[in-house]
């Protein structure tokens, strides 16, 4: 995968790079969005200049990301229709407040808030003992989660399953770069493959339900299993690009332990 594309001379072509990226026929969009497979036709190839609805509808039915939706807009001469604002506008105090009152709800087990990129916003207290360890060049901001899990100076070395919890990470950002199509993770996905992780060889156990994290801290093994929650009905950029991961231990043993270190912290 490479961060190398040709960019879109205009709007017609924003929109089929889209479309064919979701793998729908002409005739599949225009379905979609009730216009004619004709009309769409003469749109890409810019024969006709869509109104600003017919973009917007457009980009609803190919789910593309809200930042991209402002790029569409502005190439077909538009103004962008959402905003993007820093993480500290009053506007977003709320969802400040959501996320930071989530990470703490959820200690005694680590959790953390990221960014388009996989680069760090906030995290509770927990995630500061599964770091210890980590080179210190590498917790300098931006700090990139993905490269923390990846890095042979961070956490790959003491990630006991490390073929097959680095290989779902690195599927997940797959998925998003063919999503988002974003150059930033594009980078990020080619780095991630050129570090030393060993090939996915164990198949998973038929009584699994999730790909654990296993982490070796201090003498012992904890493991854990994540989940990603996201807000639901974003209409500002940066709203609509913040991921928070929440670790649930998986086994007594990790609970325990967790329990043990968040009393350690009082």
């Amino acid at each position: 995968m490479s961060a190398a594309r040709a960019e879109p001379v205009h709007i017609g072509e924003h929109l089929r790079q889209w479309r064919l990226r979701r793998h729908l026929s002409q005739l599949d969009l225009a379905g979609d969005a009730e216009i004619s497979t004709r009309h769409l036709s003469f749109v890409e190839t810019g024969r006709a200049t869509p109104s600003r609805d017919m973009v917007l509808k457009l980009a609803e039915r190919l789910n593309v990301p809200l930042r991209e939706r402002n790029v569409l807009l502005v190439a077909a001469g538009f103004a962008p229709a959402f905003p993007q604002r820093a993480l500290d506008d009053p506007a977003l105090k709320s969802a400040r407040e959501a996320i930071d009152l989530m990470l703490r709800a959820h200690e005694p087990n680590p959790a953390l808030a990221y960014d388009r990129h996989w680069n760090l916003v906030s995290a509770n207290r927990m995630v500061l003992p599964i770091l210890a360890g980590v080179s210190q060049h590498l917790l300098t901001p931006p700090v990139n989660i993905m490269r923390l899990a990846f890095h042979p100076e961070a956490l790959a070395p003491r990630t006991v399953n490390v073929a097959e919890w680095c290989g779902h990470l690195l599927d997940r950002v797959r998925q998003q770069c063919e999503v988002t199509a974003d150059p930033g993770l594009i980078k990020l996905y080619d780095e991630l493959k050129a570090y030393p992780i060993p090939a996915r060889s164990v198949p998973l156990s038929p009584d699994s339900v999730a790909i654990p994290f296993k982490l070796r801290l201090g003498g012992d093994v904890l493991s854990f299993m994540s989940a990603t929650m996201i807000f639901g009905t974003p209409v500002d950029v940066t709203l609509s690009e913040l991921a928070l991961e929440a670790m649930f231990p998986a086994d007594e043993f990790t609970a325990e332990r967790m329990r043990g270190l968040a009393a350690g912290l009082q």
